[in-house]
């Protein structure tokens, strides 16, 4: 009985993947408030529908635990609930599509970590929901503070400065020495610093757009770029160029500065890898082998890559089945190599509407700068979208042989601490934007509308008097 019901909730649990990737790009192209609003009250039962089939299963093949597990199921809810409901209750200005987003991607995260680990589970949900907490009101300090673009250069050296920390308090993971450890508590210094970035990016380019300013920004961006090299985390380097290229040519719109920047980026990485690949780089190296040949190694450095391979292979189409699979086989897959575990026992199906949710969510991300009338928010918000999509993109590539791993996680979903709250901080942000745009929106439209109510009064009077 316990096997037919959870065979029957992996196909349910797929089919409303399905619907929630589908609706999250039909909710889009929605202009009719109620219409959209009913799209959206749907996602949410879908998502809460994969929510309860997957405790539900855990309960089932863990009967010793179901009292445990129950409860951080009851918790899980509670707090989801509770946070879209009040959310949108203090900021009736927000996008309802990212509060659905961010919901969906923490709570597939949480199902994954339980089924890997349910200590780092419940850490991360811990760390989750007091980052939900601090993070709801970055939009009203947002609505309230109106110098934020005056910063720019202090963005720029607190950001430098907790990039140097490392060097200092830093300790070393996975081939890099770039997090810090104070009081037993590890952080990653570069998942803050690139919102410090795109707020110092967006700061410069938002006051003026001559040759000078763009040197200046290029000056400390690179600055950035060069201390995360020296730190080893490539990764992160690549995030902040892209993101770099990006905004400066949306702050400008100067394509030639695209052109420019991406010649010579590229140029001084291959002499930088040329002149320091064996002080450096030999982890890059490592990893770049293990990619172009996995198999010729694969007990040694391809294994990680292989067994990801098989996990996704194994799981076919439709997925082995939560719990049913191996997914812990593969190094590290409570964070870098989550999707593995992901398409393993959820499907390639689902792996694939997961990567079209987040697809959405860099659409919403876009719509808000394209809406956006402030060009420092607008360049903000390309900075994050581009930010958000290029490091979901690095993590899934790696794990899929796309691309060489980087190491990145996937942003809400993979466990980390530093990710998770950077993340939601990002989220937040975005949230902010959208609030004081459609507010100043609401604002322009009811001014108009008044300013059209009177000119037809007045003319309702003229035409009045000439009758008369």
């Amino acid at each position: 009985m316990a096997n037919i019901i959870i065979n029957i909730s992996k196909y349910i649990i797929l089919l409303m993947m399905i619907l929630y990737g589908f609706s999250s790009f039909t909710v889009i192209r929605k202009e009719d408030p109620h219409k959209k609003n009913m799209c959206l009250n749907r996602q949410i039962i879908y998502v809460f529908v994969i929510h309860f089939l997957a405790y539900l299963t855990f309960a089932i093949q863990s009967p010793e635990d179901m009292v445990t597990i129950i409860a951080f199921y009851g918790l899980q809810t509670l707090i989801a609930t509770m946070y879209m409901y009040l959310y949108h209750f203090f900021y009736p200005f927000s996008t309802r599509m990212i509060t659905n987003n961010m919901s969906f991607l923490l709570l597939i995260g949480y199902i994954m970590l339980t089924r890997l680990n349910y200590a780092l589970a419940r850490k991360q949900f811990i760390i989750a929901t007091a980052s939900l907490i601090l993070v709801s009101f970055i939009p009203l300090i947002m609505d309230r503070n109106k110098k934020l673009r005056k910063y720019g250069i202090a963005y720029g050296i607190i950001g430098i400065l907790a990039l140097l920390s490392v060097f200092v308090i830093g300790v070393e993971k996975y081939g890099s020495v770039n997090w810090i450890s104070v009081g037993g508590i590890s952080l990653q210094p570069s998942e803050f610093v690139k919102i410090l970035y795109v707020f110092f990016i967006a700061s410069m380019l938002s006051k003026k757009r001559d040759f000078r300013q763009v040197v200046i920004t290029t000056a400390f961006a690179g600055v950035h770029m060069g201390i995360l090299a020296l730190e080893k985390d490539l990764g992160a380097a690549l995030i902040f160029f892209v993101i770099f290229i990006f905004m400066v040519y949306v702050g400008t719109g100067k394509f030639r500065y695209m052109l420019l920047f991406v010649t010579g980026g590229a140029m001084m990485a291959g002499l930088a890898f040329l002149l320091f690949k064996d002080k450096l780089f030999n982890h890059v190296l490592v990893r770049v082998n293990a990619w172009k040949d996995p198999w010729s190694d694969i007990s040694g450095s391809g294994y990680q890559i292989t067994q990801s391979l098989f996990a996704i292979g194994s799981g076919g189409y439709f997925g082995s089945g939560l719990t049913k699979g191996s997914p812990d086989v593969v190094p590290v897959s409570e964070s870098d190599f989550i999707f593995s575990a992901i398409a393993e026992e959820f499907g390639v199906i689902f792996a694939i509407f997961l990567i079209l949710v987040c697809f959405s969510g860099f659409i919403c991300f876009i719509t808000i700068a394209i809406n956006a009338k402030s060009r420092f928010y607008k360049t903000m918000a390309v900075g994050f979208a581009v930010c958000y999509i290029f490091q979901t993109f690095l993590s899934i590539g790696g794990v899929t042989k796309f691309i060489p791993s980087t190491g990145v996680t996937i942003p809400l979903v993979s466990y980390g601490g530093s990710s998770v709250l950077s993340s939601l901080v990002m989220f937040s942000i975005m949230q902010g934007i959208s609030t004081i745009e459609n507010k100043e929106a609401k604002k322009v439209d009811e001014e108009r509308r008044k300013l059209e109510q009177t000119e037809y009064d007045n003319g309702a009077v003229l035409r009045k008097g000439r009758t008369d």
